[in-house]
């Protein structure tokens, strides 16, 4: 889907989501560990600018191996449950600019873990054909028990009855984050990258690169 083709209304967006969503691929067959894994977040400012960032980090070691942005207007207004389709414009761009392709896409947002079971990384993922997941800092959907204090304590987050994403600690008595599968790897791989992405930080490595770099681009 090209810019020109992209939904310009929350019913346009409505039907993209409802026509992409049986496109997502449940079954895992993303590396245990894959050798790099891509963080992606964006930055906005007060004159409707958005600067995406995507960043591939070598997975043994999380040094980083290649970086890109890219600016652009937002071509979508703001509209809770469609953020990525004023987020998806500017990092396909970046992402289009990469040398490496990724193996795996680390998004700062949700999956299934959505109101339609579309979010950003569902998304990116169909759209990209890529092993996607997400890990929200904030729950969109769903309530949870509290996980145990320890690192690495989860508990399922359930929307409708139905399990769609994991409250993760990823530090000790620290806030969890919300992991939920996108496409092409299932949710308890996703939370196993997620630690791994975590050896110091409460947020992944990935996205802690990104949201620097998206936020540099915007200066």
């Amino acid at each position: 889907m090209h810019t020109e083709d992209w939904p310009s209304t929350t019913e346009e967006a409505l039907a993209v989501q409802d026509r992409l969503r049986g496109r997502v691929e449940l079954a895992d067959d993303c590396p245990e560990l894959p050798p790099t894994v891509t963080g992606l977040d964006v930055a906005y400012d007060d004159d409707g600018d958005i600067a995406a960032a995507v960043v591939t980090l070598e997975t043994a070691g999380l040094t980083v191996v290649e970086e890109r942005t890219h600016r652009a207007r937002a071509v979508f207004p703001y509209e809770p449950g469609l953020f990525a389709f004023r987020e998806l414009p500017p990092l396909l761009a970046a992402l289009e600019r990469l040398d490496r392709t990724p193996d795996v896409l680390v998004c700062d947002g949700h999956g299934r873990a959505h109101p339609r079971r579309f979010g950003l990384a569902c998304h990116l993922g169909v759209l990209t054909g890529l092993p996607a997941f997400g890990v929200g800092k904030t729950r969109f959907v769903g309530t949870h028990a509290d996980p145990a204090a320890a690192r690495g304590s989860s508990v399922p987050l359930v929307d409708a009855g139905e399990e769609v994403g994991a409250v993760l600690r990823t530090r000790e008595g620290v806030k969890p984050v919300y992991v939920s599968a996108g496409h092409r790897i299932d949710l308890a791989h996703a939370c196993r990258l997620t630690l791994a992405l975590t050896p110091r930080y409460r947020l992944p490595e990935t996205t802690r690169h990104a949201d620097r770099l998206s936020r540099a681009a915007l200066k």
